[in-house]
């Protein structure tokens, strides 16, 4: 049908992805109810909420797409929904081994909501450009790799997440009302992972061979309310 997923794959000038994206908001809206200045009352809000669809680049892609990660057949066709807030597009045009790039997409990636946001409570995209993917694959790393190295790696101890270091937003501020906040008080040296858990990182490939980007989309909300992956075979007419 055209979806685009190579150059400019999160970008305008595709209808099937403009076409896809936005009928799916406009049922939100006028099914769902969620207009805006009604029930949509975000702070700021961001353009995707227009139309965003991104298709995934097999073609480039060294890995297993993410369908039959799912455990569906590779001949079956499917769509993956996701509630995400603003794409962070992350260069890095000097990495050229698997764990130094992980690093610099891994940290980036600590950023996101708030760099003191440990854990953040919500699934997270990481959509890896084709030049990215290809220096994973040199040094053979799976997603699976990537994701453990994420979820084991990116982690701050408490003291540089209490709130007044660098900013008054806080681990201790963000997680008190979450149910799987920690039993016992930290100490200085607890350290918190930025994922909450491995399956909570979806890893696909997209866009083009421009340079080496990618980008990581975090989810909206947070605990049981928090953006969940889900994907669902595309049943033939």
């Amino acid at each position: 049908i055209g979806v685009n997923c190579g150059h400019n794959a999160l970008g305008h000038g595709f209808r099937a992805n403009a076409t896809i994206g936005r009928t799916l908001r406009l049922l939100i809206i006028n099914i769902g109810g969620a207009k805006p200045q009604e029930i949509t009352k975000a702070t700021m809000g961001h353009p995707a909420q227009y139309t965003f669809c991104v298709g995934e680049n097999e073609e480039e892609s060294p890995w297993e797409p993410l369908h039959v990660e799912k455990g569906f057949r590779s001949d079956q066709s499917t769509v993956t929904l996701f509630g995400g807030h603003s794409p962070l597009q992350i260069s890095d045009h000097a990495s050229r081994d698997a764990e130094q790039l992980a690093l610099s997409l891994g940290w980036t990636m600590a950023s996101l909501w708030n760099h003191k946001n440990f854990p953040v409570f919500s699934d997270t995209t990481l959509i890896v450009g084709p030049e990215h993917a290809k220096t994973f694959a040199q040094d053979g790393w799976s997603k699976n790799d990537l994701r453990q190295f994420l979820f084991e790696k990116i982690r701050k101890p408490f003291r540089e997440l209490r709130p007044g270091v660098n900013g008054g937003e806080g681990a201790g501020v963000s997680m008190l009302p979450m149910k799987n906040a920690p039993t016992t008080p930290p100490t200085d040296d607890t350290m918190y992972a930025k994922f909450p858990a491995l399956d909570s990182i979806m890893i696909i490939v997209a866009g083009g061979t421009a340079g080496r980007f990618s980008a990581a989309v975090p989810g909206l909300a947070r605990g049981d309310a928090g953006s969940r992956i889900t994907t669902r075979e595309i049943q033939s007419s």
